[in-house]
């Protein structure tokens, strides 16, 4: 749908171009060819901002000038919070409407009660090993946090491709490293391949706190499940997670400057584990904001069929 023939060849199907995520592999040169077809056929570009820094990208470079196409270019603009809208205006002097994510999770395990289990413990999801992780550090200061917190475990998630030689994302010093701790038991290390979505929800919900290991992001559709099933998360103070759900922000490890004035993570681990908040969403609440959501897109895309000059005022 982001090829140039495929919108000429569907103008008369389409009415509005909503474009989420997806253009990763696309050169700006190829977005420029992208909107002059949508112009050409009088197609309207919305743009929701999820990723003001690619979780994919090491370098921000190729990012910045996809989006240096998209965002100038877009009769409107979407963001998830109020900050990712701020850095908008200040890099693009665009006005980008703020809408929250919706709920992640399904509506029957929205309602289910969270189930009981002993400890307290903490998750640390590598995933496999994107460019924005940096799990190590992260690890290393919740286990020496653990003799501090009565009763806390942590448990160490990896993928397949992470932990074994011969793939892709495979890293021989992580993987030596969490076998080590894993060893001496430490840490409790699972192995697996990705999970569906329902292992997926037991897993989040089997977590006390959830600790996000990133260097540098944006917005996370993992931290919006959380909130769902009820799993505290600890966010790294860079990009804009704490203005999405209730979370525990940290100081990113080896970051200067602002960082030094944020809790420490293991100073938010204590907090967690001696208040215990209960931040859940509230199902009722999360379907009307489905509902508000919904409506708050369809007068988007009205005003923008309309040609309207308020979406990007």
């Amino acid at each position: 749908m982001l090829h140039p023939d495929w919108v000429r060849e569907h103008a008369d199907e389409v009415d509005v171009m909503h474009i989420h995520f997806g253009f990763d592999h696309l050169s700006p040169d190829d977005l420029g060819d992208l909107v002059d077809a949508l112009r050409e056929t009088h197609t309207p570009l919305v743009l929701t901002v999820h990723d003001l820094r690619n979780p994919h990208h090491v370098e921000r470079e190729l990012h910045d000038a996809q989006l240096g196409v998209l965002v100038p270019a877009a009769d409107a603009l979407v963001t998830l919070t109020p900050g990712a809208a701020r850095e908008i205006r200040q890099r693009w002097g665009r006005e980008a409407i703020v809408l929250p994510h919706p709920h992640v999770v399904d509506a029957v395990t929205l309602s289910a009660p969270r189930r009981e289990h002993r400890g307290f413990v903490i998750g640390v999801h590598l995933k496999s090993l994107r460019a924005s992780m940096d799990p190590m550090p992260v690890i290393r200061e919740v286990v020496a946090a653990l003799p501090s917190l009565d009763g806390a475990s942590v448990r160490v998630d990896a993928h397949v491709d992470v932990m074994t030689e011969g793939y892709e994302h495979h890293s021989v010093d992580i993987a030596d490293e969490l076998t080590l701790l894993a060893d001496s038991g430490a840490i409790d290390l699972r192995v697996h391949d990705y999970f569906t979505d329902s292992e997926l929800w037991d897993y989040l919900g089997s977590l006390d706190v959830s600790v996000l290991p990133y260097r540098f992001g944006t917005h996370s559709g993992w931290l919006e499940a959380c909130f769902d099933l009820g799993t505290v998360v600890a966010a790294p103070d860079c990009g804009y997670y704490a203005e999405q759900r209730p979370c525990i922000t940290y100081a990113t490890p080896g970051s200067t400057g602002e960082s030094a004035q944020v809790p420490t993570l293991t100073a938010g681990l204590a907090r967690v584990h001696r208040e215990r908040p209960a931040w859940r969403a509230d199902p009722a609440a999360r379907r009307a904001e489905r509902i508000a959501l919904a409506r708050a897109h369809e007068a988007l895309y009205d005003r923008v069929l309309a040609g309207s000059s308020a979406c990007t005022s």
